[in-house]
């Protein structure tokens, strides 16, 4: 079966958890402990609806506090596709949880309550998610009961995010606005006779119809992850190259370059575990044989052809700052994507990005927690990076704070 990667975003206490619990109860997927754990604690808490949120609130901090502090994964299956959540916290302070919980999914639900409309994290959680370029979002405006399930309420809020996603330049997702209302059920897995007026589908009618994009070959990127050299009876003067394809593919009988040296060689084998490949592609983890000894280590790249902008030492790019102590200018960092680390430095801080008002603010000297900038930087060597348009996974980058060690933000290459 096929496997969907969703993520879900929104303010506190607009009902994500609920809707996931909901999602699988109704979809038959909770274990009997946990519909046991739901019904004894909407029992303890005196509650006439059923409590979903206990399912991914799995804290017992959590719990008590009755929020979702941390990003949840939850797994479950029907009879035909496999799902995995990310259950993102809702708060200003979490937009870092929200970033990580997306960063690998492929489609992301974002959550607003009916009686608030659109909020200042519902054009964060937008915003983070053009800027993962994820291909599928959907809208669920919750709580429809609460607001006695308006078609008015509906088509404002409608309106609204229809604006919000228009004054930001076009970006090709599939993107559906479903109303909702978690706690009772309507229109998550079962249609809701509540509200006849809506034409659409449920939630779980759009996960199963989600079709994901065919793949659209990029340029061949693979980080050399671990050298082995290996002499013994079965292998001997055995050499290769371990690693994940972050882009593309590659056959034996490939020509590639080794990255920064300019060296080239020939494919000679591919090999996958035990297995010999013709044939690997993206997302593989793979060990490459060549045909030439090359001095080659951790941190090198394979890719086949050379590209100017892979050399590029002087790099603009939108950050996501995840550091309670601000991003300041001229200040010292380790930026690393995939196994390739390199020092940099903050050349200059251009602006912060307000996702609400779709505009760029004022330049600024520092940039605080949660912000989201865009920053240019001076590194001391290059890290063979594409741009994010055209290569999402050799086109983004950590930064880490060489004293703390902490990962400090979370980078975009324009």
């Amino acid at each position: 079966m096929e496997l969907l990667k969703i993520n879900t975003a929104g303010s506190v206490d607009d009902g994500k958890s609920t809707l996931i619990g909901r999602l699988l109860y109704d979809s038959n997927a909770l274990t009997i402990e946990q519909e046991e754990l739901v019904r004894r604690k909407t029992q303890e808490k005196g509650l006439e609806d059923l409590d979903f949120s206990v399912v991914t609130d799995g804290l017992i901090a959590e719990r008590e506090q009755g929020i979702t502090i941390d990003v949840a994964h939850i797994y479950f299956a029907t009879n035909t596709r496999k799902f995995i959540i990310a259950d993102s916290p809702g708060h200003v302070e979490y937009t870092r949880n929200m970033v990580t919980g997306a960063s690998n999914s492929e489609v992301s639900i974002i959550l607003i309550d009916a009686r608030k409309g659109l909020l200042e994290q519902t054009h964060r959680h937008y915003f983070i998610s053009r800027l993962l370029r994820l291909p599928g979002i959907i809208f669920c405006i919750n709580k429809m009961d609460k607001v006695d399930y308006s078609e008015e309420v509906y088509w404002q809020i409608t309106a609204d995010i229809n604006k919000m996603i228009q004054q930001w330049e076009y970006l090709e997702q599939d993107i559906a606005i479903i109303p909702i209302s978690a706690l009772k059920g309507d229109n998550v897995v079962q249609p809701s006779s509540n509200m006849n007026w809506y034409p659409g589908g449920t939630v779980s009618e759009k996960l199963h119809e989600f079709q994901k994009k065919p793949y659209q070959m990029e340029e061949f990127r693979m980080d050399v992850q671990q050298v082995y050299h290996v002499q013994n009876e079965e292998f001997v003067d055995y050499r290769a190259y371990a690693g994940r394809i972050a882009s593309g593919a590659i056959a034996v009988g490939d020509t590639i370059t080794v990255l920064p040296s300019g060296k080239k060689s020939v494919v000679k084998a591919i090999r996958k575990f035990d297995q010999l490949l013709e044939k690997a592609t993206k997302g593989e983890s793979i060990q490459l044989l060549l045909n030439d000894e090359i001095d080659i280590c951790r941190g090198n790249m394979f890719v086949k052809e050379e590209k100017e902008g892979l050399f590029a030492k002087e790099l603009t790019a939108q950050i996501v700052w995840l550091d309670e102590k601000p991003l300041q200018q001229q200040l010292k960092y380790y930026i690393q994507s995939g196994a390739r680390v390199e020092f940099c430095k903050v050349e200059n801080i251009g602006n912060t990005i307000a996702p609400e008002t779709a505009i760029s603010n004022e330049a600024v000297t520092a940039v605080q927690l949660n912000d989201i900038a865009t920053i240019s930087l001076k590194l001391a060597k290059p890290l063979f990076l594409d741009k994010h348009a055209n290569n999402k996974n050799n086109g983004s980058f950590i930064m880490i704070d060489p004293k703390t060690n902490n990962t400090v933000a979370v980078g975009f290459l324009s």
